[in-house]
């Protein structure tokens, strides 16, 4: 319909009307397709077959550790190994991470497609302006019409509104999808922010462990030579065979091959936390990490699993996914039916610019349009089956998540278990080796003995003390493995 003698204020009336029942249609109608619900937690109470001793019992001299079910986890959690070094790095990591910031602009983009999405929800408004200048062939005055003028010019200011109201739920669904998509790269944010966290907590107390394998490695080849010199003095004095020295060093030669293969499992961790905390290896080194410098948590806070398929951020990913390909289905089934769309305009048209205002000029118009689909050849179909057999996959994909959660909480509830069990028997074999060695070299020096005997002494001692040294800093892992696996309290944390 179109009417060049309106008035403004009928038009804008009709308008405004027009916009009105649209909108209210559009929240009368209903969103095709499913409505997400979250998956129910599970219904297991614990991790693993056989309940966890609530105390982990330990050697004398060795710290014990207790787990307390469904205690909150601190945000903090790497501050329970009592390390202000490692507070120091991780706190430098967190505020100097690229992959932190790749990830929050990653969400920000995401929100910003939200944004953009919404917009469906209200009227489109367009102004438009032109100035045309025409000559008319009829105008010629070859023609026998030179009284009419050549050129005409064409002045039109208007403004166009067009809204399409959301009767079927497309742009509803739309929204919900974008928002859930939205939610994954927050929660992929999270987990960026955990692995950050865990991965700078493991390469320290790895650093730690090196250095101290070093220390007693560095141990143990000093008393390969001072063997060696004491087996050469015994063969020059002819009281053992050349056989003996060559045992000597061989020995010797053989402990001095451990120190390169570690220096180099240093160097290497020492970089990879320097890249964690943001920072160029050449640029900056972390702290000189040592085994005595870090406390182990004797308090452990143990998630249940109900609580732990809404903390970690890997399943909370998991599970945005979800609700985004359940509201896809609803995108694809609301693109079988019909799309209204309404449009409008508003402006001044007039062929001289002196009369342009004249309200003879102004035109305007309503357009009310319906499409829907007919035939389509299958597509809108399939693409609807598609969506659905993307949401089942999406599903198997969360409850493998969830699966593989609670599988590395398990792991690491028994490997604690099994740490304190090796670190008592580290610890024993450690006592007993320093025991025997001090008797052998009484012996030795009472020359009771042989040096070869204090030699098999003096290396037994060592290596057991490489095995306390591992066993140490392996159930210093396992305490921040654990803290990961239960979601490291990144909720409570500004990301």
């Amino acid at each position: 319909m179109n009417n060049r003698e309106g008035t403004p204020r009928s038009l804008t009336a009709r308008v405004r009307r027009l916009v009105v029942i649209a909108a209210i249609g559009g929240l009368a109608g209903c969103a095709v397709g499913p409505d997400f619900s979250r998956p129910a937690p599970p219904s297991v109470a614990r991790y693993t077959a056989r309940p966890v001793p609530s105390v982990i019992p330990g050697v004398a001299g060795e710290p014990t550790q207790q787990f307390h079910a469904g205690r909150a986890l601190s945000r903090r959690w790497w501050r329970l190994f009592g390390s202000p070094q490692l507070d120091e790095v991780i706190g430098r990591a967190i505020a100097d991470s690229r992959t932190l910031a790749s990830a929050r602009a990653t969400l920000a983009q995401s929100q910003e497609i939200v944004a953009a999405a919404r917009g469906a929800y209200f009227p489109h408004l367009e102004l438009s302006g032109t100035a045309q200048r025409n000559r008319s062939a009829a105008g010629n005055a070859s023609f026998g019409f030179g009284g009419i003028s050549p050129i005409s010019n064409l002045y039109s200011v208007g403004a166009d509104v067009s809204f399409s109201p959301d009767v079927f739920g497309l742009t509803r669904r739309t929204v919900e999808e974008q928002g859930a998509l939205a939610q994954f790269q927050r929660y992929e944010l999270a987990a960026a922010y955990l692995a950050l966290t865990g991965n700078t907590a493991a390469e320290a107390i790895t650093m730690a462990s090196l250095r101290a394998q070093i220390e007693a490695t560095e141990a143990l080849i000093a008393d390969d030579e001072r063997n060696l010199s004491l087996v050469e003095q015994a063969f020059e004095a002819g009281k053992v065979a050349r056989t003996d020295v060559l045992t000597a060093q061989t020995q010797l030669a053989a402990d001095r091959t451990a120190i390169p293969p570690l220096r180099q499992q240093l160097s290497t961790a020492r970089h990879a936390l320097s890249v964690l905390a943001g920072q160029a290896p050449a640029l900056w080194s972390p702290p000189d990490f040592q085994l005595a410098q870090f406390t182990l948590p004797s308090d452990l806070p143990v998630t249940i699993p109900s609580r732990l398929v809404r903390q970690r951020p890997d399943i909370l990913a998991a599970e945005a996914q979800l609700h985004a390909a359940s509201a896809a289905i609803g995108v694809a089934t609301a693109q079988l039916y019909p799309t209204l769309t309404l449009s409008g305009s508003l402006g001044q048209q007039s062929l001289q610019w002196a009369s342009f205002l004249n309200t003879a000029n102004r035109f305007w118009n309503l357009t009310a349009g319906l499409t829907a689909p007919i035939f389509e050849g299958g597509t809108l179909e399939a693409q609807r089956r598609a969506a659905i057999d993307a949401y089942h996959a999406s599903l198997a994909t969360y409850e493998q998540t969830v699966l593989a959660s609670f599988q590395q909480v398990a792991d690491n509830l028994r490997a604690l278990a099994h740490d304190a069990q090796l670190l008592g028997a580290e610890r024993q074999a450690y006592d007993t080796a320093a025991a025997a060695l001090t008797l052998q070299r009484e012996s030795y020096a009472a020359g009771k003995s042989t040096v070869l005997n204090l030699i098999d002494a003096e290396r037994s001692y060592q290596q057991a003390r490489l095995g306390y040294v591992r066993a140490q800093a392996q159930r210093l892992q396992d305490s921040a493995s654990l803290f990961v696996a239960l979601g490291g309290g990144w909720w409570q944390a500004k990301l």
